[in-house]
């Protein structure tokens, strides 16, 4: 079997550094009964918006099947599971609380902490009430004032059992794919609609992490963010340019106002009717410190001039890719990682996912997805080579525990180290799982200082 090998002086080896697994509440609960609808129900209900048209109906019966996967997950020897609470679940239309769907958290919670594991919770993973998408979604900045309300219901449930709370997953993929592309849900499009998501969403951010520091002072608060080098096709100072563009409207948006306060300057080449509203002390509710930074890394992004001042994305070149055609760079990680320590004065770093889906098959009872597990031993290597450096990253979780809802995509793309037979709903942990558990299990027993 593949191995997942760190050099024996490894930090990450030690007692303070912390393994995990992640999973969101979209992608693997089902029970769509329990809740209300969210705007992926709604975008699945679109022709030819989900590749293979299926829906997070069913998904993997994560709501029925839970103490199963948390023995699961016990059973790899991890320090934590990172789960997202599903809003639509949570909270009536009427802004009161759901108390069944309170419950399933809450019991979720405890089982994870009475088997001796961390709970790092995310407040938003994508699913907006579709209620609130019907008044203007992430477009409308009354939603940001109810996700406040919404996470203060969550933290007086949980309070500070949860080790962690993020307010966001990934707000570029809320606001771009969702309302700039409108290849995920709710599916609207335009530059000026994908701004102002943004702003909305990173408004919502401060006005929870406020909540989170009053209500839940000793858990750690802070928010997760994908991040994806901005490399160029040459080195010509035209694509050199569109790469900096690049960078700092689809990385740099969303993490320079939380650390300094401000958008990187290319929001003054935006036209004046792209730029989002921004109100009166909004950019100091944004800034707050956080706790930490969650990263999430899958693989480099390469761009050049589009001709017109901006910037397009080049295809991979190298026949070294993923099942989504993402390209396997361990290296851009480091990178990325030492980059982002230089050029910001930042808390220390957990990265929450990092994956690769790739093209599994369940023959004879196993699952041989050795290009998944050589996938895990680079990019933790990588992470290895940033805390050599300098970097204050703290812990990792594998993305995903379980093969899912890979949103747009459907069930055609499997990221877990746990196969799902959707059909009979069993679970087969793949070679990679029995590796990272193996890594994992070497270490010396013990537990994540608090960073507090």
């Amino acid at each position: 079997m593949q191995e997942i090998n760190l050099p024996s002086n490894s930090m990450m080896l030690s007692k303070d550094f912390l393994f995990g697994v992640a999973t969101s509440s979209f992608q693997i609960e089902g029970d769509r009964k329990g809740r209300l609808d969210c705007i992926w129900d709604t975008f699945c209900e679109k022709k030819n918006a989900i590749t293979d048209a299926t829906n997070g109906d069913i998904a993997c019966n994560h709501v029925d099947l839970w103490k199963q996967d948390v023995e699961l997950i016990d059973s790899l020897g991890v320090d934590a599971y990172r789960l997202s609470i599903s809003w639509p679940r949570v909270m009536k239309q009427d802004g009161s609380v759901n108390e069944v769907g309170m419950r399933f958290y809450i019991n979720l919670v405890n089982e994870v902490i009475k088997r001796g594991m961390k709970v790092f919770v995310t407040l938003y993973h994508w699913d907006l009430p579709q209620h609130l998408e019907d008044n203007g979604g992430w477009l409308n900045r009354n939603t940001a004032y109810a996700f406040e309300k919404y996470a203060e219901a969550v933290a007086n449930a949980l309070g500070e059992k949860v080790h962690s709370y993020a307010t966001l997953n990934e707000p570029f993929c809320s606001a771009y794919l969702g309302y700039e592309t409108g290849i995920h849900a709710p599916g609207k499009t335009g530059m000026a609609n994908g701004r102002k998501a943004a702003h909305h969403l990173l408004l919502a951010h401060g006005l929870a992490l406020k909540v989170l520091n009053r209500v839940c002072p000793k858990s750690q608060n802070g928010i997760v963010l994908n991040f994806s080098n901005c490399h160029t096709k040459s080195d010509s100072p035209e694509d050199i340019h569109a790469a900096k563009l690049a960078d700092d409207y689809q990385n740099q948006w969303y993490l320079k106002p939380i650390i300094e306060g401000k958008y990187p300057d290319i929001i003054d080449k935006l036209a004046p009717d792209v730029r989002p509203d921004i109100a009166e002390g909004d950019m100091a509710i944004i800034c707050q410190p956080i706790d930490y930074l969650g990263i999430n890394y899958y693989t480099r992004t390469v761009y050049q001039s589009d001709g017109n001042g901006w910037f397009e994305i080049v295809p991979p070149a190298t026949t070294e890719l993923t099942a989504m055609g993402w390209e396997i760079t361990p290296d851009a990680f480091t990178e990325l990682l030492v980059d982002l320590h230089q050029r910001y004065d930042l808390p220390p770093i957990y990265i929450t996912e990092n994956g690769a889906a790739m093209d599994d098959e369940l023959i004879d009872g196993e699952v041989l997805d050795n290009g998944r597990t050589a996938y895990f031993h680079t990019h933790l290597n990588a992470v290895n080579e940033a805390i050599e450096k300098g970097v204050d990253i703290r812990g990792y979780f594998a993305w995903s525990l379980m093969d899912n809802f890979e949103w747009a995509l459907g069930y055609s793309k499997r990221f877990g180290i746990v196969y799902v037979d959707y059909a009979t709903q069993k679970r087969t942990p793949k070679q990679s799982a029995l590796a990272y558990s193996k890594l994992v299990k070497s270490r010396i027993n013990g537990y994540i200082s608090g960073i507090k």
